[in-house]
């Protein structure tokens, strides 16, 4: 990057609104310095978003940062892990310091209110991009994987879906933005909520979770995939937001929306009917809401119903490569 590199660093990077007692030693040294709780297992996620590919070069860099992170808080979310430290990697084209004060902005307030340090990192000139790396802990042996679904077991999926994906097509010009509500639908594609705290709350109730971040349909499919059996998705039981419903009159383009849409970062598990009935009691002190959708059966084949009957939907999950967002 430019000489400047260090004082970027010191101006923005050096100065952070959290400071964990378990960082022993942070941003300043060539590498940092942590003391993992006793009996906890480290959980690390690393994701890289490129401007071009997930998201517009123009784009407001306070947005953008949090989107970023709440890609990498929501990995956490899926494993029932406790965000705690994080480090970044910012590919910048020029020194623009206003770009990277207003990203900070972003970063720094979704850093704070799930109490995650940053604590080193790297700074480099080149194509836009940022790469973070976050750690987290969970007590040892409560991680939920992929791997634990169980044939009966059943489906769910919190908050609501399709909303990102219509942001993302109103970002892009495939929607007019003069529709009412488009604004919003912005927002929510950039601004999604990590379901971190529902994460914790689902260890010992859930059989297998993940994050739903290339689409119900693509996602859903690993689980069924490390776990060894098939599923059947039940359409018409999909979460869809009042918003999406006024935009899309008809309910069947509204539930495929729903199907595909990525980075929406609500998490998508599977529950054994002995603890069917722990959900709803486990969620809500957390203030959030899961909908059964479907069920894990025997095979390998992920079947979609339409209001009891099988439907052959033609549906792909987010493709990275498939825009110029």
């Amino acid at each position: 990057m430019s000489g400047n590199e260090f004082d970027i660093i010191s101006r923005y990077f050096s100065t952070q609104p959290v400071s964990r007692h378990d960082v022993d030693l942070g941003i300043g040294d060539d590498a940092a310095l942590i003391t993992v709780p006793e009996n906890c297992q480290l959980v690390v996620t690393t994701d890289t978003l490129v401007a071009g590919v997930h998201f517009l070069a123009g784009a407001n860099p306070e947005w953008v940062a949090h989107k970023a992170l709440a890609a990498n808080l929501s990995d956490l979310a899926a494993m029932g892990a406790m965000p705690a430290w994080c480090s970044l990697a910012l590919t910048l084209p020029d020194s623009d310091e206003q770009w990277v004060a207003s990203f900070c902005k972003g970063f720094y307030a979704l850093a704070e209110y799930f109490h995650v340090q940053l604590v080193g990192g790297d700074t480099t000139k080149g194509p836009l991009s940022i790469t973070i790396t976050m750690q987290g802990y969970l007590p040892s042996g409560q991680a939920l994987t992929r791997s634990g679904a169980k044939v009966g077991d059943w489906i769910y999926v919190t908050g609501e879906l399709g909303d990102s994906a219509t942001g993302l097509d109103f970002i892009l010009g495939q929607r007019e933005m003069s529709v009412a509500g488009a604004g919003e639908f912005v927002h929510r594609h950039y601004y999604r909520q990590p379901r971190v705290l529902a994460g914790q709350s689902l260890r010992g109730i859930a059989s297998a979770a993940l994050d739903i971040s290339d689409g119900l349909v693509a996602d859903l499919p690993h689980i069924l995939s490390a776990s060894g059996v098939g599923a059947v998705l039940e359409a018409d039981c999909l979460p869809v937001s009042d918003a999406l419903k006024a935009l899309e009159s008809d309910p069947v383009n509204a539930a495929k929306i729903a199907l595909t849409s990525g980075e929406e970062y609500e998490l998508c598990f599977t529950v054994p009917e002995s603890h069917r009935g722990a959900v709803d009691t486990a969620l809500s002190h957390c203030g959030t809401k899961a909908v059964c959708v479907g069920q894990v059966r025997s095979g390998k084949e992920l079947a979609i119903n339409w209001q009891g009957e099988t439907v052959d939907w033609t549906l792909a999950g987010w493709d990275h490569f498939r825009s110029n967002e």
